[in-house]
């Protein structure tokens, strides 16, 4: 059970000066790992193929799969999932639909994730589907493909086709399982019972009459995942074709799981402003839903069929459309990636207590209290409601309660005095279903948390500010001014909460209007991000930025208002930024991106030989380039007009105009260096998210951009680094760009056709980069080809031990799970595929037949990730934003 009973109110400070509800929470799901906490908190995950060989297989996988989920989550809501689906029969865990694209496309993720359940005692029913094979063959057989209804017209010809590709798809994913040591049994018959959908109209297209669950009842007794194709049989055994999502439907109907899968390639349902929805309470929102413009054709039809198979099922049920990459997220977390259908609660609303009887309101509140006196407490914070005016919103069975006070004459913006939730609520998502339900009554509300309660990111998530000092942080939503946010922090001191000590109250919320976002949805956070930090200002002030994140709300809009409204100077917002060093390629792609972030604005380019041109590509605002000097940039740091420098100068240059910087007193102004003056320097941040703690970002403002190079030999290394057993050696080669925009003969296209040119044989700068930051000797040899952009490495690394492909495969996976830049393929990845995408790609992992040498394939962008983007993500771990803010997502 856990509550975040928030008083710190002013008629209620006496009876409320702890947080209500400490009893439980040690029993309590972390939403701070929705995202962030566990980015902060967790060290790597544990390779356990390798150090967990003696442990039970179930426990192993457990630990696997907990170790994996908590790179984004806590532990205990991971477990806590473990239990919740441990307590029910294992066919009720879970009806997993598989498309014909995740087939071919993701069998590896689907098989390994498969892998993982089953050895936790957990045994998802998988149907499948083979629509995009299907048509392939039908076109190199000479058959036009007809639909009548969205629904496939299954002519003989079709349905011959249609049989031996599904029994051959169906024996390719239960190879796959084999291969993997996954007990799996294909059920092709006996399951499902089918009458004519409409003979004369779609000919051998089924619907299902009878679920015959035997079949799958046998295969989960005897630990085997059931494998099952979208095909039935009439009563007179003639096989009939049939919709693969209606048959995910149909078994679920009969077997009444807790979850239900679609994996979709999509990843989940778009609103009309092409935003994932991240959750969809039917109870609360089907109605309003419907009317709904952007909800038409097959969005439309997907949520009917939802519904009506939810309407079917028992309350706890759900369905979810995600993508294959975040099955595990999905079942082991309460945020999900994708798509959440349910049911919900209808939320009810008071401002009578007369409609929560006394002994109701004092149970919910006692039963969250610890400590001596809690019903005198509790008493006295009933008796002063009573004379306040309020609306508290609880649902049915009394889970969750939440009071909110209204603004009066003591209450400049309405406070939330209480937020009390179950163990029970909290897994049904309750919590999310309060708050969007009090968001539409109050657009403005504030509140107070303890910095060590069990929920306290859940809040950041649904805050648009916040300010923290000592044991508490004071929280707000809605678009508050200066004046509304000073006064609630008045009241809340006014009442013997001195919050804020001897610091200057006005400089405090000047720096964290700047810092403060406003959460939304960006094109890359539709999928309810995992990889956001929460943290102080770099300042070292009592200032919590607001991260953004992704949520399971409710909302299918986004708020594109400034921190604090339209009433704060515009200056203060968004972040100010100057790039020094914009003629070569970096600096062009780093403006793109600027272009196109929420929170940054570019106000100084420059360029000693573009000085007086129009910068070109920046829809913002015109901007002349200029030819900055040291000094001139000292005189803008004077002036606080730059909330962050990016040095795209060559090596050796940059020292003069970081100097003048902190000679202006500009600690507190983030400089960012993308050459390799000071990735040496252990003053300065080294700016590998992935790979460097992302809690070094809390109070860093001297940010060194890894070289090319040494970013993705470092990607491609790093897994390894406990059973490496000598010297890696790095093959690397990029294209031309990566040798600047100044003339050379390793970027003169004819000097480069049919060629390819190594260079810095040996101890090239990016060598002792990646030894340094690895801290293991490393040998790289770089080599420029005649494509203009990308990167491909072939790395040898040496092992201690004997080891397997899967095995090495399962590492990457594992210590990469959750990094959006970060994809592990089965194949070797081609630099014609990374050429212009934002991340990285790692493959091949090769075994020596000695067992002891591994070769990884790597592939990245190097004016991207290699640069511009890796730049991006450090400008806003550092200025407070979120991460991946700005970066288009694949």
């Amino acid at each position: 059970m856990s509550s975040i009973a928030l008083t710190r109110l002013p008629s209620l400070a006496a009876t409320t000066t702890r947080t209500v509800a400490r009893a439980a929470s040690r029993n309590t799901p972390r939403f701070a790992g929705r995202a962030v906490a566990a980015r902060l908190q967790i060290s790597q995950i544990r390779r356990y193929a390798a150090q967990q060989r003696d442990t039970d297989p179930q426990e192993r996988a457990r630990n696997a799969v907990v170790g994996i989920l908590n790179k984004m989550v806590s532990k205990r809501e991971v477990q806590q999932y473990l239990s919740h689906f441990s307590s029910v029969s294992s066919q009720q865990f879970a009806v997993v639909k598989v498309g014909g694209a995740i087939l071919t496309d993701h069998i590896d993720k689907l098989c390994d994730d498969l892998r993982d359940l089953q050895a936790m005692g957990l045994y998802p029913v998988i149907v499948h589907g083979a629509g995009p094979q299907l048509n392939k063959l039908l076109e190199e057989a000479g058959v036009e493909p007809e639909y009548e209804e969205g629904i496939r017209i299954t002519d003989e010809k079709t349905l011959g086709v249609a049989r031996k590709l599904f029994l051959e798809e169906n024996l390719k994913l239960v190879e796959a399982l084999h291969n993997r040591g996954v007990a799996a049994r294909p059920i092709t018959s006996g399951v499902l019972t089918a009458d004519y959908l409409d003979k004369e109209k779609y000919k051998f297209v089924g619907k299902i009459n009878k679920v015959n669950k035997k079949p799958i009842e046998f295969a989960i007794r005897a630990k085997q995942i059931p494998i099952l194709p979208s095909m039935a049989e009439s009563v007179e055994g003639q096989v009939l074709n049939i919709n693969a999502d209606i048959t995910a439907g149909e078994l679920a109907r009969a077997l009444e799981p807790l979850k239900i899968i679609y994996l979709s390639e999509k990843g989940g349902l778009f609103n009309g402003q092409n935003q994932k929805i991240s959750a969809i309470n039917l109870d609360e929102e089907y109605d309003d839903l419907m009317k709904q413009g952007w909800v038409k054709f097959g969005t439309r039809l997907k949520i009917k069929e939802v519904k009506a198979l939810l309407d079917d099922l028992p309350k706890t049920s759900s369905v979810a459309i995600i993508h294959p990459d975040n099955l595990m997220m999905e079942l082991f977390t309460h945020t999900g990636a994708g798509t959440l259908i349910r049911r919900g609660n209808k939320i009810k609303s008071t401002n009578n207590l007369g409609d929560l009887s006394k002994t109701q309101l004092k149970n919910i509140l006692v039963r969250d209290r610890a400590g001596i006196n809690s019903d005198e407490v509790v008493d006295r914070y009933i008796e002063d409601l009573e004379k306040r005016q309020f609306v508290a919103y609880f649902d049915e069975k009394l889970e969750a309660l939440g009071i909110v006070l209204e603004a009066d004459k003591d209450l400049t913006v309405p406070q939330l005095a209480t937020f009390t939730i179950t163990k029970e609520g909290w897994l049904s998502n309750i919590a999310d279903n309060i708050f969007q339900n009090l968001k539409k009554d109050f657009p403005k509300l504030m509140w107070t948390v303890d910095k060590n309660d069990e929920n306290l990111t859940w809040f950041f998530e649904k805050a648009d500010g916040s300010l923290s000092t000592g044991s508490e942080v004071l929280f707000w939503y809605g678009d508050l001014t200066l004046d509304e946010v000073r006064g609630g922090i008045s009241e809340f001191k006014q009442h013997g909460r001195r919050m804020f000590g001897d610091l200057n109250l006005e400089s405090q919320l000047r720096r964290a209007a700047s810092a403060t976002t406003r959460i939304r949805e960006s094109s890359w956070q539709q999928a309810r991000t995992y990889s956001t930090s929460t943290r102080p200002s770099p300042l070292q002030s009592r200032i919590i930025r607001t991260p953004t994140f992704s949520s399971r709300g409710y909302a299918t809009t986004t708020n594109p208002n400034p921190p604090f409204g339209n009433n704060f100077k515009s200056k203060d917002w968004p972040s100010k930024v100057a790039l020094i060093g914009a003629r070569g390629y970096t600096g062009q792609k780093l403006i793109e991106l600027i272009n196109n972030h929420p929170h940054f604005d570019l106000r100084h380019v420059s360029s000693r030989e573009l000085k007086g041109k129009k910068l070109q590509g920046y829809t913002k605002r015109e901007i002349i380039y200029e030819n900055l000097s040291p000094d001139d940039c000292r005189k803008l740091a004077e002036k606080g007009a730059i909330d962050c420098w990016v040095m795209a100068l060559p090596n050796g240059v940059c020292k003069p105009f970081v100097d003048a910087i902190d000679s202006a007193g500009g600690p507190q102004t983030v400089i960012v260096d993308l050459s390799a003056d000071y990735r040496f320097d252990n003053t300065w941040t080294y700016g590998l998210p992935e790979l460097v703690s992302r809690q070094k970002y809390f109070d860093a403002t001297r940010i060194a951009n890894p070289g090319c190079y040494a970013t993705c030999a470092q990607f491609g290394i790093a897994p390894l680094l406990e059973f490496v057993n000598g010297q890696p050696i790095v093959f690397g080669v990029s294209g031309y760009s990566g040798a600047g925009t100044k003339p050379s003969p390793k970027n003169d296209v004819e000097n480069l056709k049919d060629n390819l040119i190594p260079y810095s044989l040996t101890d090239h700068i990016h060598e002792k980069e990646i030894s340094s930051q690895l801290q293991k000797d490393v040998a790289f040899t770089p080599h420029v080809a005649s494509w203009f952009q990308g990167i491909t490495q072939t790395i040898h690394i040496p092992l201690k031990t004997e080891m397997k492909s899967r095995d090495i495969r399962q590492i990457y996976q594992d210590r990469y799970a959750g990094e959006k830049l970060v994809k592990i393929v089965g194949e070797s990845p081609l630099v014609k595929n990374i050429s212009g995408k934002h991340g990285v790609e790692i493959g091949g992992f090769a075994v020596h037949s000695s067992g002891k040498r591994v070769v990884v394939n790597a592939t990245m962008d190097n004016l991207l990730k290699g640069a511009a983007t890796q730049c991006l993500q450090n400008m806003n771990l550092s200025l407070g934003y979120g991460e991946y803010d700005g970066i288009p997502l694949d």
